[in-house]
């Protein structure tokens, strides 16, 4: 019985914590980030793949990220812009979702993928510099093939044809 109650106890708090974390995204300003979704096709070798991404431009954008973030739907993404290339060091810390972290070069192709841990506190950098980071749920780089190498196209890194 006390078993029971222990996995019931824990259900529950999943539940709440998940529905906390979404009301607090909502409210610390996420409530209009699916009004400006961009496309971002990455060319895999078993084709082209598309996200609808989030491009966080700010440096406030960029330092809130998807904290607090309980859901985020399949295709779905958030793009970090820095609009230089540099080397950057990313971390999980607030943030509810296993992560895929893509590390994307100026010339629009990956430079590496790291797979990040909810609400980690790890720093994860670039490796090399880069011009963006893409993040998209965990485990769908290796779902779909994506690999590095492959080429991410947005207007973020010249003209998409």
């Amino acid at each position: 019985m006390q078993k029971r109650i222990t996995r019931l106890f824990s259900i529950i708090l999943l539940i709440a914590s998940a529905l906390v974390g979404q009301a607090l995204s909502v409210g610390i300003g996420h409530a209009h980030a699916a009004d400006a979704l961009e496309k971002v096709q990455i060319d895999t070798a078993n084709g082209p793949v598309i996200f609808d991404v989030e491009i966080m431009r700010t440096e406030t954008e960029r330092e809130r990220g998807l904290m607090f973030r309980a859901f985020m739907p399949e295709m779905r993404g958030m793009m970090f812009d820095f609009a230089t290339p540099q080397t950057v060091r990313m971390w999980m810390k607030d943030t509810p979702l296993p992560l895929d972290m893509l590390f994307i070069r100026a010339n629009g192709t990956i430079a590496r993928i790291t797979n990040a841990e909810p609400f980690s506190t790890r720093v994860l950098p670039s490796g090399e510099p880069v011009l963006a980071v893409l993040e998209i749920n965990g485990g769908m780089s290796t779902r779909l093939n994506i690999k590095p190498g492959d080429l991410v196209k947005h207007n973020l890194f010249g003209p998409v044809k």
